[in-house]
């Protein structure tokens, strides 16, 4: 296996086409909430978006398995594959969680959830930064808390764009604001023993 290719492989183009996804289901989740504020909600717009944020989301696991299974992983695939899944995520919190002024037709997030999970991102995001810069390399582990987390997140945001009615949706949304936090507070944690190697190594 080579880790260092930047070939474009069968998992790099399912990312890619993911990426891809992400605009469409943006135009589509904007579109009917506007035609909702005009009174003229498309149920078909809203059922279109939810099939390509299901896709989306599911293309995450498909890819991974045939980087996995195929022997794929390239340095070209670590960058795009988080960057698909938080464009995704962010993108769909961000819809979600806005208050419009005329209305919006989705039950809306409370807005805890956003905080943490974009404030855990943008820490995560700064520590692999300063790493990086002391170090040259940062050593990301996996963790299953943040495999849940992500997996919570889309569960919770896939329900919301599904309408499933209140308190049904509610136990995915603490369980992905539970697995958050304490995935932020693991990879805090991680970012803190590279950084001390770091120091003991100087």
């Amino acid at each position: 296996m080579n880790d260092t290719t930047n070939k474009l492989t069968l998992a790099n183009k399912i990312t890619v086409c993911r990426i891809l996804l992400i605009p469409v289901f943006v135009w589509l989740t904007l579109d009917y909430i506007r035609d909702y504020q005009r009174d003229e909600a498309m149920e078909w717009e809203r059922a279109l978006a939810c099939l390509v944020f299901a896709l989306a989301t599911i293309s995450d696991a498909v890819d991974g398995y045939i980087a996995r299974r195929y022997k794929q992983k390239t340095e070209l695939g670590s960058f795009l594959d988080p960057l698909a899944d938080k464009t995704l995520l962010v993108s769909a919190l961000i819809l979600l969680s806005v208050r419009f002024k005329d209305g919006s037709p989705f039950a809306q997030l409370p807005l805890w959830f956003p905080v943490l999970v974009v404030s855990r991102d943008l820490i995560l995001l700064a520590g692999t930064v300063l790493i990086h810069m002391l170090a040259g390399k940062v050593t990301a582990r996996p963790r299953i808390v943040g495999k849940c987390a992500t997996f919570f997140q889309m569960v919770t945001l896939g329900w919301v764009l599904l309408k499933v009615d209140k308190p049904s949706h509610e136990w995915a949304l603490y369980a992905a604001g539970f697995f958050t936090l304490v995935s932020g507070v693991w990879y805090v944690f991680d970012g803190a023993k590279q950084l001390n190697t770091v120091e003991k190594r100087q």
